[in-house]
């Protein structure tokens, strides 16, 4: 069987077309550098037919939905769980807590092993753990059990959002994720707005169990659904993580390399971050080598046993954290989802306390936030691609990462006045109606702006597309517990108008890292290559 080395190859923006030889393997050499989202494989995710492309985001975009519905559906039955089972204050809290933190670190597990086992493997048994913890959720007689089992289900329901958005990075080409994303991230927007009314719903008609029993039959309808209908979008040849370990693999088996054959220079790679960045300076475009084989042959794919190192999440994580681009959009993404949670956490506060709205009322208001913010992720998106597009035609169809953020900037401009003006409206309870407005136009302008900046993370770190996603997870999970736990002692003290000026002031601060990026990210990508 041939096997294939490295030579002269194009630039990131030029990549070649290469024969799909099923006999033909693939080696790692130092010359020129290729764009690994386009290397070559067999059954190209990209070149499915639209209905198989189509059926994959359904399914993704209805577990994330799941997902993010099951972190707030338990808030209008807090008082009947903890009358029930004789719980405190502090322990339903921690019922909260524990979900918000591991549903927003776990990803890190889920991405790394997503990368060397597939999307369909974790996909299946992520879900599966998530009906589990719904089921003994809704059978629980003690609060250390839920707090437990929300736990677990945090865990389970976590893979949805960690590599949905990688999912789609292996089904469509740059110039469409713009508008797949928006699309994508509609359907876990509606999933906070519906938790509180669909939860109120169920606890007053039924009771508080009724909720987890809602979620378990939507676990199991996502688990067969994973099962029968979802076809695996993962493909080894354009994973970083699973070419780390091909490159290690060939390192220790230190073939004879014929003479007109390049050697990889500085093959010590005892550190995965250094190894890692090296891999990617170090892909390259293969070419049929002379006729004459090795000594020692290369060992294929199939035969390669990777290790505990292969696995573990943190080097991938301290490499997305490496690139300075990649901190500034984190960071701004953690923020605008800090400022969502605790929007929906005072909110139906203020609607309660000000109002004296029941559950489903409260529920019924928050739903504008959903509406707003799905019609900013599906609007935004398709901006997003048409401005990539017009951007791209005026340079001379050459592309890079940062034209997706360029979309943003008209959402900026809105998002800090609509913060400040339902932050007075609420501060000053003014009809429900103009509240409503007020949340419908925040939720649009905040996910405009998050859709993009989530679909730059995406295009900005090919090959690692799944551990980029679980790292801005990691940061929305950490800044949103932050936000939960400072946000009504901070409304008790300051108020809704003083509250949300300052949000509108942290969310300037936000605009003005992604103008950063949009003007340095490309040279600080670079620096990298």
């Amino acid at each position: 069987m041939a096997t294939l080395t490295i030579a002269k190859a194009t630039s990131v923006s030029e990549p070649k077309s290469l024969p799909h030889n099923p006999d033909v393997k693939l080696c790692l050499d130092t010359k020129d550098t290729i764009d690994i989202e386009h290397v070559p494989v067999n059954d190209d995710p990209r070149q499915w037919s639209c209905a198989r492309k189509t059926i994959t985001l359904c399914i993704v975009s209805v577990a994330t939905m799941v997902s993010t519905l099951a972190s707030n559906i338990q808030n209008p039955s807090n008082f009947l769980i903890e009358t029930d089972l004789h719980a405190t204050n502090s322990q339903i809290s921690w019922t909260l807590a524990a979900f918000i933190l591991i549903q927003g670190n776990f990803p890190l597990i889920w991405s790394a092993v997503a990368e060397i086992t597939g999307r369909k493997v974790v996909y299946l048994l992520s879900s599966a753990l998530f009906v589990v913890g719904s089921a003994i959720l809704a059978l629980s007689k003690t609060i250390e059990v839920m707090i437990g089992m929300r736990a677990l289900q945090a865990a389970g329901s976590s893979a949805f959002l960690a590599i949905s958005a990688a999912t789609l990075a292996d089904i469509y080409e740059t110039h469409e994720r713009g508008t797949m994303m928006g699309i994508f991230y509609a359907a876990p927007l509606l999933g906070p707005a519906l938790g509180p009314m669909i939860g109120g719903f169920l606890s007053q008609n039924f009771n508080w169990r009724a909720s987890f029993y809602f979620l378990l039959i939507c676990g199991v309808i996502i688990f067969l659904s994973f099962l029968t209908l979802f076809k695996d979008t993962y493909r080894c040849e354009r994973s970083l993580t699973y070419c780390s370990a091909l490159q290690r693999r060939l390192a220790s088996q230190e073939p004879v390399r014929r003479p007109s054959q390049s050697t990889i220079a500085g093959s010590e790679f005892s550190k995965d971050q250094t190894h890692d960045q090296d891999l990617e300076k170090q892909l390259q475009l293969p070419v049929i080598p002379e006729e004459a084989p090795s000594v020692t042959p290369t060992p294929e794919p199939d035969n390669i046993r990777l290790s505990i190192k292969d696995i573990n999440p943190f080097p991938p994580y301290f490499q997305i954290l490496s690139r300075k681009n990649n901190v500034l959009i984190l960071t701004t993404n953690g923020l605008v989802f800090g400022f969502n949670y605790c929007l929906s956490y005072t909110c139906e506060r203020t609607l309660a306390n000000a109002y004296g709205y029941n559950a489903l009322s409260v529920g019924l208001v928050l739903l504008c936030l959903g509406i707003g913010s799905v019609a900013g992720s599906i609007i935004g998106g398709r901006w997003s691609d048409r401005v990539v597009g017009k951007m791209k035609k005026a340079n001379g169809a050459q592309w890079y990462a940062e034209m997706r953020l360029e979309s943003s900037k008209l959402a900026m401009l809105w998002l800090p006045p609509s913060v400040i003006g339902y932050g007075w409206v609420c501060e000053k309870h003014l009809n429900v109606a103009v509240i409503c407005v007020m949340l419908v136009l925040v939720g649009f302008t905040s996910i405009w702006m998050y859709a993009s900046t989530l679909a730059y993370l995406v295009d900005a770190n090919p090959g690692r597309s799944a551990a980029a996603v679980a790292t801005n997870s990691s940061f929305r999970g950490t800044l949103a517990f932050i936000s939960a736990m400072i946000a009504v002692p901070l409304q008790n003290a300051w108020g809704d108008g003083i509250l949300f000026t300052a949000w509108a002031c942290v969310l300037a601060a936000a605009e003005l890292l992604v103008i950063i990026v949009v003007h340095k990210g490309e040279s600080w990508r670079k620096e990298h290559i």
